[in-house]
């Protein structure tokens, strides 16, 4: 430890350490229960659904390079995972992806790195590395949104993180999605004909809503809409797009019975029969994070 980085150490100060390494500084995601396991240093890289996830909640996103890293002893670290170890980081920005201008050209955080069998952290020195982050409560502090948002920085990863914060950022953006309000099911005049309209729920009120449109003899046909009317160009969100991710990773596994109590039994049956086309086709949302 240079004498420097004993001094910011010090200035950092324990209380402040111990403050900011409780869990209301690594809040939790909302998983939806599809959450696999935590990555550690290693593993291949996040997914876009991962991307997302540590991108729609952080104020700050910055590139960096780790110029040192302190262990913290136990009575300074607070409650640590096991299997983990907390760091006091120092890192020159090299440039900021998103949020105000003037940040601190040096910051400092904490990190809780995964250890190996022998207790050793991963070489995080000279490290180029994104984060996803708050301004803390001193200048050049800095917050970590979650316990792994620090990843790798490669160009292929900048690239990543800079086309999902567009999207997020883009006037055309998709609302993120709270639930599912009501449905709606008509059938038709021939048997296997009918069409279920679902609206969705959005944290702005904005207007969404899914159709599926059934007809004798052909595959379910089904599309999403933003907007007060289902037109002819309503088509089903692009794989691996933000729109995708708002419904693959918000939407419920079925329909609940809240949103079809006004249906007779059989058209709730048929807008249930429906809904599950929509999540089938969705896919799984793919996330791979887990807060340790």
């Amino acid at each position: 430890m240079t004498k420097k980085s004993a001094t910011r150490l010090t200035r950092f100060g324990l209380a402040c350490l111990i403050s900011a390494a409780s869990p209301a500084v690594f809040p939790a995601f909302a998983q939806n229960g599809r959450v696999v396991t935590q990555p550690s240093e290693g593993r291949p890289g996040l997914s876009y659904a991962d991307i997302v996830d540590l991108a729609d909640k952080a104020p700050m996103v910055a590139n960096v390079r780790i110029r040192n890293i302190i262990a913290l002893k136990p009575e300074q670290a607070g409650t640590v995972p096991a299997g983990y170890k907390r760091l006091f980081v120092e890192a020159d920005v090299t440039g900021l992806i998103r949020g105000e201008a003037g940040i601190s050209p040096l910051v400092t955080y904490l990190y809780d790195a995964p250890t190996d069998a022998k207790g050793r952290v991963p070489k995080l020195k000279k490290a180029q590395m994104i984060l996803f982050a708050r301004t803390g409560g001193r200048p050049g502090e800095v917050q970590l949104i979650a316990p792994d948002a620090q990843i790798p920085a490669t160009p292929a990863e900048v690239e990543r993180v800079k086309s999902v914060l567009s999207a997020l950022v883009a006037p055309n953006a998709p609302p993120r999605i709270t639930g599912l309000g009501d449905a709606f099911h008509v059938t038709g005049t021939i048997a296997g004909e009918g069409e279920t309209q679902i609206f969705l729920r959005t944290e702005n009120g904005d207007p969404v809503s899914l159709s599926i449109l059934r007809r004798p003899g052909q595959a379910p046909h089904w599309a999403v809409a933003l907007g007060e009317i289902m037109d002819e160009a309503a088509r089903p969100p692009e794989p691996g797009s933000l729109l995708w991710y708002r419904m693959a990773c918000s939407l419920p596994a079925a329909l609940p019975a809240q949103s079809v109590r006004t249906l007779s039994v059989q058209d709730a049956e048929a807008a249930r029969a429906d809904y599950a086309v929509v999540i089938a086709a969705l896919g799984p949302c793919g996330r791979t994070r887990a807060r340790p």
